[in-house]
């Protein structure tokens, strides 16, 4: 749920406790470049790199007239170089079986993260095009995008792991390793695909290519 006056209020003293400890690590990092620059544009990139300050609170809240009862609201506060950020979830589960960071870092941000690897099929695959006239042609759409993701999910995890693409999308993965413009020559003994010398991710190539290799044929 968004933020509103009654949530900030009640979690003021965490907030408080957050920028405490931000500016605590900021402190030194600005005395230093104070005696190295002058310019204020270089102490603010400066600031990004500071760690931002996360911490959790539980809080008991009520709307006016939409929640029959109280619930309980487990919030983020975050307070970085861009200033505050608060986000909350809504929960059942009382503090008593679970605090509030590891409900938030355990249990909603992997339900999150299922949700963009939904999307990623959706937008990335076109998975939701399911336009045509009947049932089972719609179906088989559905069908052949499943397997194309669960076929690129594949090779990210064997294929790229440890690279610059090991947690890319698979639009990505797309984009960068199999839209590539090649030349195709093909002989009786076999096919050779010749991409540019300048491909900027040849040597990822490279390195899929013989992890590709070595995965056991399950037939």
């Amino acid at each position: 749920m968004g933020t509103n006056g009654v949530l900030k209020l009640r979690a003021d003293d965490v907030i408080e406790k957050a920028k405490h400890e931000y500016e605590k690590k900021l402190a030194p990092i600005t005395e230093l470049m104070d005696s190295l620059f002058q310019k204020k544009e270089d102490l603010e990139e400066v600031k990004k790199l500071v760690p931002i300050s996360t911490w959790y609170r539980s809080i008991s809240y009520k709307t006016e007239k939409s929640w029959s009862c109280q619930r309980r609201v487990v919030t983020k506060i975050c307070y970085g170089s861009d200033g505050l950020k608060m986000r909350h979830v809504v929960t059942s589960l009382p503090a008593s079986k679970i605090p509030p960071s590891k409900l938030y870092t355990k249990k909603y941000c992997p339900r999150g993260e299922m949700e963009n690897r939904i999307k990623e099929q959706q937008l990335d695959l076109l998975a939701d095009r399911t336009s045509t006239q009947t049932f089972q042609s719609n179906q088989l759409r559905l069908w052949i995008d499943s397997w194309a993701y669960v076929l690129i999910n594949a090779f990210r995890q064997h294929c790229l792991k440890k690279t610059s693409l090991a947690k890319a999308t698979v639009g990505r993965i797309r984009l960068n390793l199999l839209k590539l413009g090649a030349r195709i020559k093909i002989s009786c003994r076999r096919i050779i695909i010749a991409i540019a010398s300048a491909c900027p991710y040849q040597d990822i190539l490279s390195i899929a290519n013989k992890r590709i290799k070595t995965i056991p044929n399950t037939g």
